[in-house]
């Protein structure tokens, strides 16, 4: 018998690449915004500028962030003046969250998987604005980005490749506060058919019941006095729905023997927006309800965070314990004394592992909460996840370092940064670097309390340092974003 003779050729082996159609959703802050109100030529940005200085003017100045407070037609849900343009391209910084690492790795690791870079979709959005006003642009956005994607050329090229050679579907890979939005977008963004077309959703670090970090944002306008950023964002978030509806919503809040969720009035008293609470509060009451396909969730484990917290005086005492419930009768677990216990769960730094994913099953990672969108084993769970064909169980982690270091330092004065996990210094390797490339140092490890270790740490300048932690027993490397700024805790109001 002969055969052909191209049959004499290898078969040719089909690119690791996905025929779907991506969107990409940031984190609250992830997205550059600017004031178009001037017109063409007169721009500004708000928020995003990759000049170095930047960072540093807009929390240290005095009207560095007063573009961003919003108006009243904005609090009214008409949003014409802000314009988001496009991810976050240079690393940020905000208190409390701290450093927010920009979405160029992602967005080019996503596009070289994608079968064509038209088939990704970056969503910028207006992060002051609620959950609610996103999800339904993320909702029409998603749809009209299926269609272009269906009838592209490289579409109807790549589903020759795909099983059964089923037509491009949705995946979102998303980001903290992105995944509240596109947890909204497929069940209430105003597109009833939109959950049949989802193949997977990815969600990094997503706050799903909520953070005590919005709550300690909130507090620090009228808490104990704090540096000049802490107050600034205080007075910003304290009218912006974005945060609002990023406050926790499980029980977190100690009140005597009891353990209960946080009302309007808690809010209010703590220094938010009592109305705007109550908004959220039912907004995301009616969310629960609706089940999210496909989930995929990527937790950050074995970094401090925050899990709970107490309110005395008006002033927030956060914990990084929390509370559980029985299944059966969702009574509070308590001890031999009645009193509730006490569980040391960590997160991510800022959202507690318990609070980023609706199912038990998930890819836990030992990061910080701005780096599940920028470490390199991040990224290689997104790109597994838009190579699947097939639902597949999660991977498993190690055991794992954690990294806890302050938010905002001061220059020329000692501060420590902790590592959990081990209390080895061999084979640890720690780097502070000043973002504008001036500066960096290793300082020697030492063990300290609670079998960890320790740093001692001085920065020369005011400015953006990034810290990163290295480990011969640890899969992947720690980093963290710490803000220099002179000592004024002088309050401010814009």
């Amino acid at each position: 018998m002969t055969f052909p003779p191209q049959w004499n050729a290898a078969p040719e082996v089909a690119p690791p690449t996905t025929h779907d159609a991506i969107v990409i959703v940031p984190g609250i802050m992830g997205s550059e915004l600017v004031d178009i109100s001037g017109g063409k030529g007169k721009e500004k940005v708000l928020w995003g500028l990759a000049k170095p200085g930047w960072l540093a003017k807009a929390w240290l100045s005095p009207s560095g962030l007063k573009g961003l407070h919003l108006t009243p037609e904005e609090a009214a849900g008409q949003s014409t003046r802000v314009e988001p343009r496009r991810l976050l391209s240079t690393p940020a910084w905000t208190p409390f969250l701290r450093g927010i690492e920009p979405y160029t790795k992602l967005t080019s690791d996503v596009e070289a998987t994608a079968a064509d870079p038209a088939a990704v979709l970056a969503f910028p959005y207006d992060w002051r604005l609620s959950v609610d006003h996103n999800a339904r642009r993320l909702a029409k956005e998603a749809r009209a980005h299926l269609q272009r994607w269906r009838s592209h050329p490289k579409h109807t090229e790549a589903r020759r490749r795909a099983v059964d050679e089923r037509e491009a579907r949705l995946v979102f890979i998303a980001h903290s506060m992105g995944g509240l939005i596109t947890y909204a977008a497929l069940a209430l963004g105003g597109d009833s058919d939109l959950t049949a077309d989802i193949r997977g959703i990815m969600t990094l670090g997503t706050p799903f019941h909520g953070s005590v970090a919005a709550a300690n944002i909130l507090n620090s306008i009228q808490g104990a006095p704090l540096p000049l950023p802490h107050s600034k964002l205080a007075a910003l978030a304290a009218t912006m729905p974005g945060v609002h509806d990023l406050l926790p919503r499980y029980p977190c809040l100690e009140d005597g023997l009891d353990v209960r969720s946080l009302s309007p009035s808690d809010i209010a008293a703590l220094g938010g927006d009592k109305d705007l609470a109550a908004i959220s509060i039912a907004y995301f009451d009616n969310l629960y309800t609706h089940h999210l396909p496909q989930l995929r969730p990527v937790v950050g484990i074995q970094q401090d965070t925050d899990q709970s917290l107490q309110i005395v005086n008006g002033v927030v005492i956060p914990a990084t314990y929390s509370f559980r419930h029985h299944n059966d009768d969702k009574q509070l677990l308590r001890d031999e004394h009645g009193r509730p216990r006490r569980f040391q769960v960590w997160g991510d730094g800022t959202v507690p592992r318990e609070s980023a994913s609706l199912q038990r099953r998930t890819i836990p990672l030992a990061l910080q909460h701005g780096a599940l969108a920028s470490n390199q084993h991040a990224r290689q769970a997104v790109i597994d996840f838009l190579l699947e064909d097939d639902h597949l169980g999660p991977d498993q982690a190690p055991g794992a370092l954690g990294l806890t270091v302050p938010d905002y330092v001061t220059p020329d004065t000692e501060w420590q940064l902790n590592i959990t996990g081990t209390d080895h210094p061999a084979g640890t390797d720690i780097t502070i670097t000043a973002l504008d490339g001036s500066w960096t140092a290793s300082p020697p490890l030492y063990g300290s309390d609670n079998d960890t270790l320790a740093a001692d740490l001085r920065v020369p300048a005011t400015g953006l340092y990034r810290v990163t932690v290295q480990a011969d027993r640890s899969p992947t490397t720690l980093t963290q974003l710490v803000l220099a700024g002179p000592n004024d805790t002088t309050p401010v109001g814009e």
